[in-house]
């Protein structure tokens, strides 16, 4: 890719674009960035000597960029967006730089309706935690190193079939048929599930993104890709693994599993042989289907079990993914992005496995009108495993209001002895008059996050 000296994002604060924003930073552009409201995460930025802005004024813009970077998110309506539509600026969408910044390099692509930001951490970590050469783009902040970007590129180790090169791993996002610019030597799909309606339409319209997708990877790499999907008919004639959490009819699958005090004990059987114990420090059954994902990945690259085995142990998770925020006497506190039921689902049934004689009581804010519209009986099937479930308001995210939509939608038909529907607003003091909770899940991609610091000062 060429060399860019000042590069400009609308839409910093995203995780995407945050991710891409530190590596122009890490290779000496000048970076400058706008965002609509400032999170933890822009304050970083600024920590880090990225610039930061918060008002959409066009004055503010710069017009001596020479590249602008931005995201779907941002509305059609907005200034800055209209200014470098209508100027004679290099305006690329995140996805389209990303698959420049990629394109050289050998590139492993982690895709799917969930999971991905789990898989790609993990499999990054794997590879930097064993001193290999890797850049990450992820779609979290890794716990290990409290980033979205990694990057690794003095090292002489080798892996069979790529010597020393960088890797690239890139969290593969579907939303905008984004991943169809990326040209991966391998990839994952975790899931192939319902979601962006708005985008896509249909179920067969997604399958036929996904299959595309996969027909973006090099005729001579590899793809692990979740038991049972609806494309799997579909794939193309490439080296290829099937994994699951615990079907034996798949390549790669958990034949044991035990739940630790930390996380999980596991053993994975790859194409009839057996890998013993396992030990993942993070909860969720739907972690160990997460590790065997990268286990499959890492062992195609030719890592040797010793080093699966330390990688996966040391891997702290990624943050609102799973998170564990308070573990005392009398409280357990968990945090996790969830925001589709399939997701939902695996999270509760997690929970009740681990706290099986607690009561799990579970705090969900639906994200975008869309979704809660076309998921509704979804959200609430899942959200019933719940023995409590509070219902927020919608988080519109990039969306106006829709006639009709509302949370309730979903509140009328969860079917746990308890349920609330409150706004967020009243959701600290709702929670600081309750004497009966036990086990307690916040559970959203919206701003439900920014009431975590304040709930963890309640249960400590």
């Amino acid at each position: 890719m060429k060399t860019y000296n000042k590069v400009f994002f609308i839409g910093i604060g995203g995780i995407g674009m945050s991710a891409i924003a530190r590596y122009f930073r890490a290779n000496g552009a000048t970076v400058i960035g706008y965002d609509r409201t400032e999170t933890a995460l822009t304050q970083q930025l600024q920590k880090e000597g990225i610039s930061v802005f918060f008002e959409d004024e066009i004055s503010l813009y710069p017009t001596d960029a020479d590249l602008v970077v931005y995201t779907p998110a941002i509305p059609h309506e907005h200034k800055g967006l209209h200014l470098y539509k209508n100027g004679n600026y290099n305006l690329k969408k995140r996805s389209e730089v990303l698959g420049e910044i990629s394109k050289n390099h050998f590139t492993i692509a982690v895709a799917g309706s969930h999971g991905k930001t789990t898989v790609s951490s993990m499999i990054a970590h794997i590879l930097y935690h064993n001193n290999y050469n890797c850049t990450a783009f992820l779609g979290g902040i890794c716990a290990n190193y409290n980033s979205n970007y990694l990057h690794q590129n003095n090292s002489n180790k080798q892996l069979k079939n790529i010597g020393n090169k960088n890797i690239f791993v890139v969290e593969a996002d579907e939303f905008d048929r984004s991943f169809h610019r990326l040209q991966p030597d391998f990839a994952v799909i975790t899931a192939v599930d319902t979601d962006h309606l708005d985008i896509y339409g249909t179920q067969e319209a997604i399958d036929e993104a996904f299959i595309e997708f996969t027909k973006k990877i090099n005729d001579e790499g590899f793809l692990a890709i979740k038991q049972n999907q609806s494309i799997n008919e579909s794939l193309p004639e490439i080296d290829k693994a099937f994994y699951d959490f615990e079907n034996a009819e798949a390549d790669v699958f958990c034949t044991k599993h035990w739940v630790t005090e930390s996380g999980h004990l596991f053993n994975i059987s790859y194409f009839g042989k057996e890998y013993k114990f396992f030990r993942l420090q993070i909860g969720g059954l739907h972690n160990i289907e997460n590790a065997i994902a990268a286990f499959t990945i890492c062992k195609e690259l030719g890592l040797s079990n010793e080093e699966i085995h330390s990688g996966i142990e040391t891997f702290n998770g990624a943050k609102r993914r799973f998170e564990k925020i308070v573990s005392n006497v009398r409280y357990v506190f968990i945090d996790d992005y969830a925001h589709h039921p399939e997701e939902i689902r695996m999270f509760l049934t997690s929970l009740k496995e681990i706290y099986a004689d607690k009561k799990i009581t579970a705090i969900f804010q639906p994200h975008l009108y869309t979704r809660t519209r076309d998921l509704a009986d979804g959200f609430a099937k899942s959200l019933s495993i719940a023995d409590e479930v509070i219902l927020l308001d919608i988080y519109p995210a990039r969306e106006l209001p829709i006639e009709g939509v509302t949370s309730n939608l979903i509140f009328e038909k969860i079917t746990s002895n308890q349920k609330y529907l409150i706004t967020k607003n009243e959701l600290v003091d709702f929670l600081r008059n309750k004497k009966d909770l036990e086990v307690l899940a916040t559970i959203g991609a919206g701003d439900i996050e920014k009431y975590v610091p304040e709930i963890k000062a309640l249960l400590n």
